[in-house]
């Protein structure tokens, strides 16, 4: 459950600059978009493989 509270985390840090990007048109802002983008996919690869790995110690 921790891996999924640090999901929701990055997310709501990454709202303030996905306006400026969005909305502003803020470049640099963008590249941190992409980057949080980036983490968030690693830790959502890591939340999988726990998952199965629970479901597979279960079976």
């Amino acid at each position: 459950m921790k891996k999924f509270t640090e999901v929701k985390e990055l997310i709501a840090s990454l709202e303030a600059d996905a306006d400026k990007f969005y909305n502003k048109g803020n470049s640099a802002a963008g590249t941190r978009v992409r980057k949080g983008m980036q983490d968030l996919k690693n830790l959502a690869q890591a939340i999988r493989l726990e998952v199965q790995e629970s479901k597979n110690k279960e079976s």
